[in-house]
């Protein structure tokens, strides 16, 4: 089921990623080199958890200055571009659908539902700083909570 692999943790660099976005357009993690990154992982765009998740962290944008937001979901492009367009979010929405940068980061999980297991992405989120060193790391974080970690670790809260 894939290598699994630790979570980065404060203090560690923050493993590299080229992903394409929700315009098919390809990024690094290092050409953000210089300013804080919050990247953070979630199950499935347009599901009402992720929603709150991605909606929050747009809610916040004027209050994280130049902090950049990388949302990173198994989802395809094209389903990142509608649940972009429909809630507005303003931010990048990257598709990992081999979930290797998932694995990467540790968040490529065994889950179960209903008694039934299946391997998927544990939300979390984690704060690079403009090393490209991870400064906080929120494993399992709630998609409420996400933007109110996010701003107290800027000391905006």
């Amino acid at each position: 089921m894939g290598t699994s692999h630790t979570s980065p943790m404060q203090g560690d660099r923050a493993p590299a990623f080229y992903l394409a976005d929700q315009t098919g357009t390809k990024l690094r993690l290092s050409s953000f080199k210089g300013i804080k990154v919050l990247i953070y992982f979630y199950p499935k765009a347009d599901t009402p958890g992720c929603t709150t998740q991605a909606c929050g962290l747009r809610d916040i944008a004027a209050d994280i200055g130049d902090t950049v937001v990388l949302g990173i979901s198994p989802d395809p492009v094209d389903k990142l571009a509608t649940f972009d367009a429909k809630y507005e979010l303003g931010f990048r929405l990257l598709s990992d659908p081999q979930h290797v940068i998932a694995e990467k980061y540790g968040m490529w999980v065994e889950k179960n539902m209903y008694g039934k297991k299946y391997m998927g992405v544990q939300r979390s989120a984690f704060l690079v700083n403009e090393k490209g060193v991870v400064e906080q790391a929120w494993p399992k974080i709630s998609p409420k909570d996400t933007p109110a970690k996010l701003l107290d670790a800027l000391g905006v809260a």
